[in-house]
């Protein structure tokens, strides 16, 4: 039987219970799950850590350059026989949303999920990128320089 006692963990849990107003055991709106971004290259890219989260308990959803990430976290499998002895680790519906810019092209973003980690792969517009214009001249000569 595995026992471990921390009574500053416990107040903390306790303390989120009276203020949100959940049943003990259950956490009442969703929680804010870790998140690394960075730009390289040409891609924005957006890790979420989902330890214990099935692909099929992932949903993404972009309306509106606002991207939307919702994961569950269910109950481990088991029947009436079964007695929870420890239960630290949050269950529920977690939720995520990301405000994209313009530049950032919403209709080509990739996932992957792989060893709890979800990895969003947004490539910066065409119309972002920097690009050579032309500059015409009355002696014939042109120059490009770079936008």
């Amino acid at each position: 039987m595995l026992m471990r006692t921390d009574p500053f963990r416990e107040l903390d849990r306790f303390a989120h219970q009276m203020v949100s107003g959940a049943a003990p055991g259950t956490w009442s709106k969703p929680a804010a799950m870790p998140m690394d971004a960075y730009r390289a290259g040409d891609e924005f890219v957006v890790c979420f850590d989902l330890p214990g989260v099935s692909r099929d308990a992932i949903e993404l959803d972009v309306e509106r350059n606002i991207l939307t990430v919702k994961a569950e976290r269910r109950h481990l499998p088991g029947g009436d026989d079964v007695q929870m002895q420890v239960s630290e680790r949050p269950l529920g519906v977690f939720s995520r949303q990301l405000f994209l810019g313009d530049t950032l092209d919403t209709e080509r973003i990739t996932a992957d999920y792989e060893a709890g980690v979800l990895t969003l792969r947004i490539p910066i517009a065409e119309k972002a990128k920097p690009r050579r214009i032309e500059i015409a001249g009355t002696t014939g000569d042109r120059k490009e320089i770079q936008a």
